[in-house]
């Protein structure tokens, strides 16, 4: 399996993708034609979604199609030579996944080598569920099921700043209240780090410390030249 699982697509003040272009492309190689779901995308149209992400990788010879032009999603997603998947809402682009029926035929396809990438909702999908996304649940998918390309849980984007005199919930408070009911790890992202798996070997790129929530109440700390020590 091969796949390169962002937390972030744009950080403040730099254009989009800026931080991973070269990564996105040295990661795909050979597979630079795309398949893309922009099925997250809510506030944006998926022609603008799929030209924005053609117009920041197209400089390294990558070439973005959107699904949604593919008249049979299941066989594109078959036939692709990699997918990618953007972020947004992770409660839409799973609601969208299963209603189309692609969880399965993605699986399957990255399993059989199609190189993946995701970042965001798109790298939250990838774990066992979306129950460590940060979105507000604006539709109701038919299960918080994902993918399951990893063992784990992913939270995209994650911080632990707090908004002085704010009486709600830290991020770090919402992944305790996960990890107290469930066994299952979770895998958290910084802005601008990511994920590179391939053939069972996985490497984490990130300048901020990897942290991994374990059940019932336990916070691991690794840093960047330790975190691959966490997967093996």
């Amino acid at each position: 399996m091969k796949a390169l699982l962002l937390s972030n697509s744009t950080n403040y003040g730099a254009s989009y993708m800026e931080h991973a272009k070269e990564a996105v492309a040295h990661f795909l190689g050979d597979a630079k034609e795309v398949l893309f779901i922009p099925y997250a995308g809510v506030t944006v149209s998926y022609d603008q979604y799929e030209e924005t992400v053609q117009n920041a990788l197209k400089p390294f010879g990558v070439t973005i199609t959107s699904i949604h032009k593919h008249s049979d999603p299941i066989q594109a997603v078959r036939e692709a030579k990699s997918i990618a998947i953007g972020g947004g809402n992770t409660f839409r682009l799973v609601q969208l996944l299963q209603d189309q029926k692609l969880m399965e035929p993605i699986r399957e396809a990255v399993a059989n080598g199609t190189p993946y990438v995701g970042w965001s909702a798109g790298s939250n999908v990838a774990g066992l569920t979306l129950c460590t996304t940060n979105d507000m649940p604006i539709v109701q998918p038919q299960s918080f099921d994902c993918l399951g390309l990893v063992p784990y849980q992913i939270n995209p984007h994650y911080s632990e700043a707090t908004v002085p005199n704010h009486g709600g919930e830290s991020r770090k408070a919402r992944l305790l209240e996960y990890i107290m009911l469930s066994k299952t790890d979770v895998v958290c992202l910084p802005e601008s780090s990511w994920l590179e798996i391939n053939n069972g070997q996985t490497k984490y790129v990130g300048q901020l410390p990897m942290k991994v929530y374990q059940h019932p109440n336990q916070v691991l700390d690794f840093e960047t030249n330790e975190a691959d020590s966490y997967f093996k």
